[in-house]
């Protein structure tokens, strides 16, 4: 861990002085730079503008010469409108010229730009008051003739002959007095280039010189703190070897110290550290959630206005999960405890202290107690369920989740390659899977709702992924094994309770199947072990439960969905469900009154808009009609919205939009009994997986039954299922 020695601020006093010197020196050389380039460039300017007005001059002599030899030349002829105007342009130039270099005005060039010319000597001033007073003198006279000379009814010889006699005369004067204003210019704008140069070498010989000594001084200045740094180094590193926790520091940029714990090393499972980017280190190791999470924790650290208390309860890194990235597949993750500190500077927050030790030990620990109490959570909750329903009903229940559970098993075990044959596969154990969760949800055994609907994830993400292949289906023996494992905890807690019950108050006899190792070879082998469980004869008894049973189940499920519900049935009680149909009976009315609850009953605040009482009724009938058993489930909720169907088919792109209008109410109801299509948005414990129909579907065709169903819309759904005895 790198170390800074405490050093007072005086001690860079000099340095910063020295550098603030340097830099002065460099700024002044470029300031007069700056400024005599400027200066050479306005002497330039000023010497082309003494040229420009003598070779002006010479033009308006050569002008007023020829307009005298070619006077009485129509005026209007393209020679003379050119000699007039050249004679005009020049003699405006030459005044406007003269007035500047005299003043040290600005002037505009041909191309547009402007300069202002400098200041001139008292030669130059001479010579360019002697060049305006001839100036002066042979104005007027142009200024004369150009009033009008392109007027042909005003004569303007005189005039004219005037300023030709005059320019005879002041322009050998204008031509000496510019030529010399030239040679003063010139000489004393190449006096101050010697001069810039001069003061140029000097600058930059000095700010050299400077930086010799500069160097020389402070490399041996460095030559010390380096020298010091490094005993403080050693003393660090001496330190850092014997410390048994990750220890290292993070910069702002989440970069680890050149300095840290060997232990680290060890912790982290990586040997080059120092200077790595933390993110770095821990990317692929935890979640991309975690990782951002992070980043974003240790940014609010180096927030002084955010509390270091209240930050440390955020640690995303509390006995997190570092994934094994070595080939060694011997090696178990493991989990890491990340402590992080402020290191001040003063009041400045300088750095990041980071504390990690492995607790690896201590999290398998408390996941094995975790797991022992989820265990006896699950015996309590499995135990409460024997004591509160009929033994009947529990050992109907283990019966079918055997039968369930073989089922599935013999459906991975039967081949199958083609994408038809694997879809097909897919929906026969989705529609177990259901009935399983169904029966134990009506049950309230939460541990197998859970199991099986974590079974319900996987089998819709391989329902949505589109290719399939029989790898995909291995995950599912794990579920099944769970499943199969909790049924045989049922019977043998069965057992156990029948076992210390007075011999008097004994009514069955529990045989729990063996569990397995291996739950897809070895299911049919627990099934056959299985030989009745629960055996307690009350047939009497079993109808009222049977309708208790299922008055619970609903209620429960309009609980979880935010609504009231009144089971009733008149026949249940007084009518026997023959044994072979008591399963899909059963089954059949689970998945109809979920079904009910979930997609018929509406809300109350619905149900009180439309004028219907807060509470929905359900009615479930049976009845025998000699050779053939019926089963009807009715609600009072809001019927079959066929359009709702139609739309969900066209979002879901299975139909186009004239495709789907085109659609009868009995092609819409056969979509609405298709595997996996739901009109529920959301899916969740109870419903929107598109299975329980599907469910219904496939018993009623499995047993040669009749399916049929009424609704009307806002008003009531019917379901009747027939099912022949024989």
């Amino acid at each position: 861990m790198a170390t800074v020695p405490n050093v007072d601020n005086k001690r860079y006093q000099g340095l910063i002085i020295s550098i603030a010197l340097f830099l002065s020196l460099i700024g002044a050389l470029l300031a007069f730079t700056f400024y005599t380039s400027n200066l050479l460039e306005r002497n330039t300017a000023l010497i082309d503008q003494t040229n420009q007005v003598a070779n002006s001059a010479q033009a308006v002599i050569k002008d007023l010469f020829d307009l005298d030899s070619s006077y009485g030349e129509d005026t209007k002829s393209p020679h003379i409108q050119r000699a007039l105007s050249r004679l005009e342009q020049n003699t405006t130039l030459i005044t406007n010229s003269i007035a500047a270099i005299e003043q040290g005005g600005t002037i505009t060039d041909e191309d547009g730009n402007s300069y202002d010319l400098p200041k001139i000597d008292s030669n130059a001033q001479t010579n360019i008051a002697a060049a305006n007073e001839q100036w002066k003198a042979l104005e007027p006279k142009i200024q004369a003739y150009l009033k009008d000379a392109d007027n042909v009814m005003v004569p303007s010889a005189d005039e004219l002959t005037q300023a030709v006699e005059q320019a005879k005369t002041s322009s050998l004067f204008i031509n000496d007095s510019l030529d010399s204003l030239t040679k003063d210019v010139f000489n004393s704008a190449e006096r101050q280039a010697t001069t810039i140069r001069l003061i140029q070498v000097l600058g930059v010989a000095a700010i050299f010189t400077y930086f010799l000594i500069f160097v020389f001084f402070f490399v041996r200045r460095l030559r010390e703190t380096d020298a010091e740094a490094l005993a403080a180094r050693q003393e660090t590193q001496e330190i850092m070897e014997t410390v048994n926790t990750g220890l290292f520091l993070l910069d702002k940029d989440l970069n680890i110290g050149q300095q840290h714990s060997r232990a680290l090393n060890n912790i982290i499972g990586s040997d080059s550290l120092a200077g790595e980017n933390f993110t770095n280190v821990l990317r692929g190791r935890i979640s991309d959630k975690d990782l951002k999470t992070t980043q974003q924790f240790i940014e609010q650290l180096y927030n002084p206005r955010v509390k270091e208390k209240l930050v440390d309860s955020l640690n995303p890194l509390n006995k997190v999960m570092l994934h094994n990235l070595s080939e060694d597949k011997n090696l178990d993750n493991r989990f890491l405890d990340f402590k992080f500190s402020r290191v001040y500077d003063n009041k400045d927050i300088a750095r990041i202290l980071v504390n990690v030790n492995d607790v690896s030990d201590a999290v398998y620990l408390e996941q094995r107690l975790e797991k022992e109490r989820s265990q006896n959570d699950m015996q309590i909750e499995m135990l409460t369920t024997i004591l509160n329903v009929n033994p009947k009903i529990i050992n109907e229940f283990i019966g079918n989740t055997q039968a369930h559970i073989e089922k599935m098993n013999n459906i991975l075990k039967n081949p199958g390659s083609s994408q038809y044959e694997l879809e097909g596969k897919l929906k026969a154990i989705y529609r177990e899977m259901h009935s399983l969760k169904g029966e134990a949800s009506a049950l309230k055994l939460h541990s197998f709702t859970k199991i099986a609907s974590d079974a319900e994830d996987k089998l819709h993400a391989l329902q949505n992924q589109g290719q399939l292949s029989g790898n995909d289906f291995l995950p599912l023996a794990v579920h099944l094994d769970d499943l199969l494992s909790l049924s045989n905890t049922i019977a043998t807690l069965g057992e156990r309770i029948n076992r210390s019950a007075p011999t008097a108050a004994k009514s069955s006899t529990v045989q729990a199947p063996v569990a397995t190792q291996n739950p897809v070879a070895d299911h049919a082998a627990s099934n056959a072990d299985f030989d009745g469980g629960l055996d307690i004869d009350l047939d009497n008894e079993a109808d009222d439960d049977l309708l208790s049973f299922y008055n619970e189940f609903t209620k429960e499920i309009a609980a979880r969905q935010g609504k009231q519900v009144q089971l009733k049935s008149t026949t249940l009680t007084q009518t026997s469900i023959p044994a072979n149909l008591a399963k899909p009976i059963k089954e059949i009315s689970i998945q109809l009154l979920r079904n009910a609850v979930v997609h018929g009953i509406e809300s109350p605040s619905v149900r009180h808009a439309t004028g219907k009482t807060d509470v929905g009724i359900i009615d479930l009938e049976v009845q025998d009609n000699g050779s053939n058993f019926m089963l009807v489930v009715q609600d009072d909720g809001q019927g079959i919205n066929y359009d709702s169907i139609r739309n969900k088919l066209i979002q879901e792109g299975s139909f186009g939009t004239e495709e789907a209008n085109q659609l009868s109410k009995g092609d819409l109801l056969k979509q609405l009994f298709s595997s996996g299509f739901s009109t529920k948005e959301h899916s969740d414990e109870d419903g929107g997986r598109g299975v329980g129909l599907d469910i219904i579907k496939a018993k009623v065709k499995e047993y040669d039954g009749k399916l049929n169903v009424n609704s009307e819309l806002g008003q009531m759904t019917r379901f009747v299922i027939t099912l022949p005895k024989a």
